[in-house]
């Protein structure tokens, strides 16, 4: 079965208490850890993965490409029946890379996703995806990836993770109505939120919405002539982006790195804040 219709079927009344799709109580839950077969970073996917992002062509990959690598990985664990929740419904509200050192277009890598139990969040439940990728035994990136199930919260757990100011500094991006449908060609994600009006509509929204991954490469693309090759670039997803659209961009230095931040320009609500630093 395609890895998002199963990881999708979850969330469909009736189809969701059949046999082989209901899913696991979340008190069962412990943890799962999934590997793939070593996989190539190669040169044409990569490319065509800069260009959509606005990275340049070099001979490594761009800092966020990995996630790539590992976001089948993320699919199968919550299309698994063991994982409580439903991709559908799963938003991603915050992400966190380490890059050891650059990764090399051609070089042949390890893929290991692992989540644990279910976290108490303020304004629901958080699992947290722990990537990591390695070469020949050596960690060379890294990643965590949270995802909240809206619903009761835990008032007395954390609520996200505080940035630095970054206001907008006059850079805006026209975005086109196409961007989540070139963003899923390359990147697998094929999300329905992020394709058309109509199957953006059918879960909620006005019309689709860019990927939280592509808002966070796009700024990181921004950055990249002045980030050093070991570096840690963490980020909060607030509200979506709707396309097409438009966003401004803003960025801030700071003693070890930067601040960046999206948000709209007519009133400067935030879709991204994030921050690099150095390692």
């Amino acid at each position: 079965m395609n890895a998002l219709l199963r990881a999708a079927l979850p969330s469909i009344p009736l189809v969701n208490q059949l046999p082989g799709i209901r899913k696991a109580p979340a008190e069962d839950f412990s943890g799962l850890r999934l590997t793939r077969p070593p996989v190539t970073a190669e040169r044409a996917h990569v490319e065509r993965y800069a260009a959509v992002c606005g990275f340049p062509v070099k001979d490594t990959v761009p800092v966020t490409y990995p996630h790539l690598l590992a976001f089948p990985l993320h699919l199968a664990i919550m299309g698994d029946q063991a994982f409580p929740a439903p991709a559908i419904g799963s938003v991603h509200v915050e992400n966190s890379i380490t890059t050891h050192r650059p990764v090399a277009v051609g070089e042949t890598l390890e893929v290991e996703v692992a989540v644990g139990a279910a976290q108490p969040h303020a304004k629901g439940t958080a699992y947290v995806f722990a990537t990591t990728i390695s070469a020949g035994g050596e960690t060379a990136w890294e990643s965590t990836s949270t995802y909240l199930r809206r619903g009761k919260g835990d008032d007395s757990a954390a609520g996200g993770t505080s940035y630095p100011d970054a206001p907008p500094h006059g850079i805006t991006w026209r975005l086109p109505d196409d961007l989540g449908r070139r963003y899923a060609a390359v990147s697998g994600d094929h999300n329905p939120i992020h394709l058309y009006p109509l199957t953006a509509k059918a879960l909620g929204f006005p019309r689709q919405i860019a990927h939280g991954m592509w808002t966070l490469a796009r700024s990181v693309a921004a950055l990249e002539n002045r980030l050093p090759d070991a570096v840690r670039v963490d980020a909060a997803f607030k509200k979506p982006v709707l396309l097409p659209g438009t966003v401004a961009f803003g960025s801030a230095r700071l003693e070890d790195g930067y601040a960046f931040s999206l948000s709209r320009p007519r009133d400067g609500a935030p879709h991204l804040v994030g921050r690099t630093t150095a390692l």
